[in-house]
């Protein structure tokens, strides 16, 4: 009789409308690398959680919403990231092609094991790819980390040839203006297969779950981003 794997489950979304084309159950995983600025989950951070559920188990939960799903919906693995469980996350996503299902991962490109990088884009029909800054100073100091890791992965991104979906958090008083706008659009030239570019508003949603976590919220006095400044802005980006 076949071991499954084992994951940390965060919470499981059965009427996703926002994450991916159609229909989504989104399953968010526990764990995660960065410490993003703008961040509304920290309760994902850590591995490790009470919902602990095998690769089976995750896609029969799936398939129960399958009738939801069929047109043109599919599966979103989130996080969290959910490239940190990368044996774990493979194996759903190989349950789930073999049962038919559309499969997505909502990612920062971090976190990953190299061993599993290429065969998950395998089984990944469309990848949202969480950006975050141009620049290794940027990113360093949106996410606490090197973007190393992001640039390898988005290499792996090209080769692999995958759907991309790109979304970028737009936050006032760090990248609310025309100059990045510009540069990102260059920089997103280097991507292969790019369907959208969506841009974000920054919102305080994560603030009291800062509080009841006993974390400080490092962006406590940066209003929310407006709506009307962040449609001029998207209209800077081509694609």
């Amino acid at each position: 009789m076949k071991k499954f794997e084992s994951g940390y489950i965060n919470s499981i979304q059965t009427m996703g409308l926002v994450d991916g084309p159609g229909i989504r159950i989104v399953i968010f995983m526990q764990g995660c690398m960065l410490r993003c600025i703008f961040c509304h989950n920290p309760e994902t951070w850590k591995l490790e959680s009470d919902s602990l559920m095998t690769s089976k188990q995750v896609v029969d939960e799936i398939r129960k919403y399958r009738p939801y799903i069929e047109l043109g919906g599919g599966v979103t693995f989130s996080g969290g990231e959910p490239l940190v469980q990368s044996k774990f996350l493979l194996e759903c996503l190989k349950l789930c092609k073999k049962a038919g299902i559309h499969t997505c991962i909502d990612t920062s490109g971090t976190g990953y094991d190299k061993k599993y990088l290429n065969e998950i884009l395998k089984y990944t029909d469309l990848v949202i790819l969480d950006f975050k800054a141009i620049d290794d100073e940027q990113y360093k100091n949106i996410t606490g980390k090197s973007i190393d890791m992001f640039n390898y992965f988005s290499e792996q991104l090209n080769r692999n040839n995958n759907k991309l979906w790109i979304r970028c958090v737009i936050i006032p008083g760090i990248n609310d203006n025309k100059e990045y706008m510009l540069k990102l659009n260059k920089y997103l030239k280097k991507f292969n297969n790019i369907e959208k570019v969506e841009l974000l508003p920054y919102r305080t949603l994560g603030v009291e779950k800062y509080k009841n976590l006993n974390i400080k919220y490092r962006l406590e006095s940066t209003p929310d981003m407006e709506k009307e400044k962040l449609d001029k802005l998207q209209k800077l980006i081509e694609f």
